[in-house]
């Protein structure tokens, strides 16, 4: 797959499936802007790929502030025509659901929904003006079939899912193609990160269901992400693509 001459914005490119994304696109041939919150995170992935000889770029940006949000994009903007969005930034914390708070809730949606939401909205009138473009959503079978100790990261993410296939037939007037990609469990910094007692058994009790007996990694979730970007999805819109090693079947 040849993304030469494509410009394609990734979000939570620092590190996780932003990151493997960002080094995927770029290595097929594509110009890769990263907005992330990590600006530590940003610049060494942009370095990186510099030394690789790739094309990568770094700009900040707090998905859960506004004015950030349209600082990047149209950092972004000056730099070249947008051709594809990936919205892969998110975040989460694993706990009982009685154990949240308020603020966490906030905090989980601001990031998770509200945030593509936003830059999605953002970037779209110069996709319909170029009558062309690929946005790519990434949600988590979390959000199709829920998940313990994930109660309201799953509904942001089944929002997401509600969000990409509203959208599709929006857009498709104008040949722009909206797509999710659900992963499931995957070996990231942010589920490593979730190292209490509890969250460890969940963690486990994931990998035993998984019928592959092991998490995805995050060059795995890419390659799906990297397909929805490319001419051989032209004709797939308002789809969901599992990445979950089996954990989640539906006839």
């Amino acid at each position: 797959m040849d993304l030469s001459g494509k410009s394609i914005i990734v979000t939570g490119g620092a590190s996780g499936i932003g990151r493997a994304t960002t080094e995927l696109l770029a290595r097929r041939g594509a110009r890769v802007i990263i907005g992330d919150i990590d600006r530590t995170g940003g610049v060494a992935a942009q370095a990186a790929s510099s030394r690789e000889g790739l094309s990568v770029e770094y700009f900040p940006l707090d998905l859960t502030d506004a004015t950030s949000a349209e600082a990047f994009v149209a950092a972004a903007s000056e730099r070249s025509r947008i051709d594809g969005l990936v919205n892969a930034a998110g975040w989460d914390k694993v706990e009982p659901f009685l154990d949240n708070t308020p603020e966490l809730w906030e905090r989980l949606i601001a990031i998770n929904l509200l945030g593509p939401i936003r830059l999605t909205r953002l970037i779209l009138p110069q996709l319909i003006e170029a009558k062309a473009g690929k946005i790519v959503n990434i949600s988590s079978d979390a959000g199709r079939v829920g998940s313990m100790g994930e109660t309201v990261y799953s509904a942001t993410k089944g929002g997401i899912i509600a969000f990409t296939k509203s959208l599709a037939r929006e857009v498709a007037r104008y040949k722009i193609n909206v797509n999710c990609v659900a992963p499931g469990p995957t070996d990231t910094p942010l589920l490593q990160s979730q190292t209490s007692d509890w969250a460890n058994k969940i963690k486990d009790g994931m990998v035993s269901a998984i019928p592959f007996r092991r998490m995805a990694r995050p060059a795995e979730i890419a390659e799906a992400i990297a397909f929805f970007l490319g001419s051989g999805s032209d004709y797939v819109t308002g789809q969901v693509l599992s990445v979950s090693g089996g954990l989640t079947m539906a006839g």
